[in-house]
């Protein structure tokens, strides 16, 4: 799978994520089951509740959010201790407007002395340290497991050999697909901007526009269908049919298959004796690694500081640990970073990434148990490919087998939309009654990139920071709770919603409209993160009121 990147087109847009089991084993109160029967809103949502739609409460809003503002009236006068949030990811623009004052520093480092003052192993490791080094592109896992079959047994190498020469027929197939596509966008990107007479135009604007010239109408339409997909902008779809028609000459030309990406970083990613590499320029590049900018931002971006947007924590400090390339996610990165952000202090990991196949998944399973050991939890975004992952398979995970858990620091995050209706659930989420524990907000969501801008993105990417922020406030109010016990705060305060919604994945020539199903049956709790709900009962915990 890809990097829970803001965009993939594949017919469809999403992005990419995985999946967890859970099974509360540790005395947590239930509380009320907070369901709420409220009808949906009506009237289309304005601008500011469009940027911040996932912190509004469902009752009072009519807007099935996470009660994040709620949440603040009940910490008034009350004071927390700052948490360290890990953010593995792609690169992270700690410079931005809104996240510069949040960035954690490594205050055992003297900057840019060129020695590791702290002896850690890592060089000059002032707000995290970058695992890739040069590196921006990479293969995805099935293609380097084609260059060394020796990564897997002989019956998954026969399979991912024979869904890989599907592609590669498919791939001329689909490379006509998008190049009409992309003429068909840029088409309408030019007619809608003259017709507006502006380049910069918003979507706002398009679905304003009203005209009896069928070109403009036409273009309009098109628009709009690219916005169905998560796409904030024609600009953006453009560039993301362009990666597209790239991956489809890649594959046909064998290209994807000939570059070691891994050279430039000069490690062997399956030695996992070797474990300081990469440098400390944790942002790598800029607009074109936008994700993990946009992460740390749901999670923490200063609050009420008048310009931008709020992160979901206050008394945050995010750590920037570079992992994912556009690409697959290596193993041993992922283990390294996970440990890497443990032993510099973090309290809560966000991991907003993943695949379908994991050579070396036990060297991450001990970076899970470790930072269970170090009392840390683990975020992680269930994964966007509209499928049940308690049937196939998503890495990491905490689930060696069925019904099983290697440990109980790790939750698992599906997205939801705005809307509380039938379409509550993102089309492109996965789910999981074993595997996914609880929903967040994960549509259309607003947040930080770099270079001081702002922009909408879609994907259980944005799902689990969510997340990710109402488990450090937990932690910042309450930091006498253990990692396991704020986890089960979260999936027993949630917000549960009685609704029948359709199931991702199900939409077909026989089913254009889906398959409906009980919210109940996606993922473990049946509910939505509510922060409020979750910090009435850590302080109920704490407490006893």
């Amino acid at each position: 799978m890809k990097i829970f990147k803001p965009l993939y087109i594949t017919g469809v847009i999403s992005i990419a994520l995985v999946g967890c089991k859970s099974v509360n084993t540790i005395p947590v109160p239930t509380g009320e089951n907070n369901i709420v029967v409220i009808s949906a809103k009506k009237a289309p949502l304005t601008k500011i509740q469009k940027e911040t739609w996932g912190h509004a409460d469902l009752a009072t809003d009519t807007i099935p959010g996470m009660s994040v503002d709620k949440a603040y009236t009940f910490l008034k006068g009350k004071k927390g201790v700052e948490v360290v949030v890990g953010v593995v990811d792609s690169g992270t623009d700690l410079k931005h407007e809104d996240l510069s004052a949040v960035a954690w520093v490594n205050k055992k480092e003297i900057p840019n002395n060129g020695i590791d003052d702290d002896n850690n192993g890592y060089v000059d490791d002032i707000n995290g340290w970058n695992f890739l080094g040069p590196i921006y592109k990479e293969n995805a896992e099935v293609e380097r497991i084609l260059k060394n079959p020796k990564l897997v047994d002989v019956a998954t190498y026969k399979i991912i050999k024979e869904a890989q020469d599907k592609k590669v027929k498919e791939a001329s197939t689909n490379k006509f697909r998008f190049n009409q596509m992309l003429q068909a966008v840029q088409f309408a990107d030019k007619t809608i901007g003259d017709h507006l007479k502006k380049k910069d135009y918003t979507k706002d604007d398009v679905e304003s526009i009203k005209s009896e010239d069928n070109a403009v109408m036409q273009s309009v339409n098109i628009a709009k269908q690219m916005f169905g997909f998560g796409l904030s902008s024609l600009t953006q779809a453009i560039t993301e049919i362009k990666k597209e028609i790239q991956k489809a000459d890649d594959l046909v030309s064998g290209d994807n298959l000939k570059t070691d990406y891994r050279k430039a970083l000069g490690d062997n990613a399956q030695d996992f004796s070797t474990k300081f590499y990469g440098d400390n320029k944790i942002g790598h590049s800029t607009k074109d690694e936008a994700h993990g900018t946009h992460v740390s931002g749901i999670i923490g971006a200063v609050r009420n500081n008048g310009i931008g947007m709020n992160g979901v924590t206050n008394n945050v400090k995010i750590m920037a640990v570079r992992t994912v390339p556009d690409g697959d996610e290596y193993d041993k990165d992922v283990a390294l970073a996970i440990r890497y952000a443990v032993d510099n202090g973090a309290k809560v990991i966000n991991a907003s990434f993943g695949k379908a196949y994991s050579p070396n998944k036990e060297w991450v399973y001990d970076a899970i148990k470790y930072a269970a050991e170090k009392d840390v939890l683990i975020v992680h975004a269930a994964g966007n490919d509209g499928k049940n992952i308690d049937v196939e398979n998503n890495f990491p995970n905490d689930s060696k087998l069925p019904n099983t858990e290697i440990s109980d620091n790790y939750i698992s995050i599906g997205a939801m939309s705005s809307n509380y209706n039938e379409n509550l659930v993102a089309d492109f989420s996965n789910y999981g009654k074993r595997n996914v524990d609880i929903f967040a907000p994960g549509v259309q969501i607003y947040s930080t990139i770099p270079e001081n801008e702002y922009e909408f993105f879609n994907g259980t990417s944005m799902a689990a920071p969510s997340t990710a922020g109402v488990a450090a406030l937990i932690r910042s109010y309450y930091p006498k709770l253990t990692a396991k016990q704020v986890k089960h705060i979260i999936m027993n305060s949630g917000t549960k919603i009685d609704l029948e919604v359709i199931k991702p994945g199900s939409f077909s020539q026989d089913n254009p409209k889906g398959v409906k199903v009980p919210f109940s049956e996606l993922s473990v709790t049946g509910r939505i993160v509510n922060a409020y709900n979750a910090l009435k009962m850590a302080d109920r915990m704490v407490n006893g009121k």
